[in-house]
């Protein structure tokens, strides 16, 4: 009986083997598919940057075989950067005067040196600088906000880059501020909500849910960027305007300034993977618009504007293709 039971049990081992060695085989054979992992870079999740890029990563999952997309909360732009030149993700939002920062190494704006590994996948949306105040705190203008309370954004985040170049166009230093926040946009709408800061500035899509939790909750003010202090500061920063009715209670059109958005990637990915990514993202824009609104500004032709820094070959041929040129 023993021998028969070690009989079994050597051809049970065996055939484990023989399932493995197959296994191996067809992993390892020439041209066998394999999952290629799809890091997508965003920002927090109460942003615009998160929503689409858990839509970014559904149509990459059901456009591009043997891809396996994930999704990462981040800092947003300045650490997405930063990620990417590490090699540790594949596809990363980001502003673009970020991106010009990184490109530049600019110590103060986060970057140790000059990124040298990041390339431009595509440009997408405007980011909108949204200056909201509470209705008590009497914030009518940004000169108004000198003496109060206010939350910029993560440090160093492309939130806080852009809080630093409108208030200083606007002859606004931090030490002017009568409380100085770093602080994520759920968490500063929190301490906005339970009056424990005036003022919160954000730098995203128009309709980000942050914002609209906010108006839905204390009667707010959304706060002009006078056009003046936009021609100051220059290119990438354009003036915009944020429509009446975007917020809860915000009757009128507001000017303020926009920054374009870029999606990047990493100059070592092999160009059919950024081209099959490519056009994934931007053959289904509609899918986009329907994960949030701020994609609607997402258009093909104007895709190729304004990068500080060069297209990898895979997005540029894809652009090529839909007779798009920088």
């Amino acid at each position: 009986m023993q021998r028969i039971i070690t009989t079994v049990r050597a051809s049970r081992a065996a055939a484990r083997l023989g399932a493995l060695a197959l296994a191996s085989t067809l992993v390892l054979a020439p041209g066998a598919a394999r999952a290629e992992f799809v890091n997508v870079l965003t920002g927090g999740t109460s942003g615009v940057y998160y929503p689409l890029g858990v839509a970014i990563s559904k149509v990459i999952g059901e456009k591009v075989p043997g891809t396996r997309p994930s999704v990462q909360a981040t800092k947003a732009s300045v650490e997405n950067l930063n990620l990417i030149e590490q090699g540790k993700g594949e596809v990363a939002f980001t502003l673009a005067d970020s991106l010009a920062d990184g490109a530049a190494g600019k110590e103060e704006a986060g970057f140790k040196a000059p990124l040298t590994k990041v390339v431009a996948l595509g440009g997408i949306y405007p980011n909108y600088i949204q200056i909201v105040a509470s209705k008590d705190s009497g914030i009518k203008s940004i000169a108004d906000l000198k003496g109060k309370r206010i939350s910029v954004g993560a440090p160093k985040s492309g939130t806080e880059l852009n809080a630093r170049a409108i208030l200083g166009a606007a002859g606004i230093k931090y030490s002017d501020l009568g409380k100085l926040e770093y602080l994520p946009f759920a968490e500063s709408v929190e301490l906005m909500k339970n009056r424990q800061l005036d003022a919160t500035l954000q730098s995203a899509g128009l309709g980000v849910a942050s914002i609209k939790d906010l108006a839905n909750s204390v009667p707010i003010v959304v706060v002009e960027v006078p056009p003046a202090v936009i021609e100051k500061i220059g290119a990438p920063y354009l003036k915009a305007t944020i429509p009446a009715n975007t917020y809860e209670g915000q009757v009128a059109d507001v000017a303020t300034a926009a920054v374009p958005n870029f999606l990047v990637t990493r100059s070592s990915m092999k160009d059919d993977d950024v081209y099959a990514i490519t056009k994934a993202i931007y053959d289904n824009l509609p899918e986009l618009a329907a994960a949030h609104a701020a994609a609607r500004g997402i258009k093909v032709g104007d895709a190729m504007k304004g990068s500080p820094v060069a297209f990898h070959p895979g997005a540029a041929r894809y652009f090529k293709e839909k007779g798009v040129t920088p």
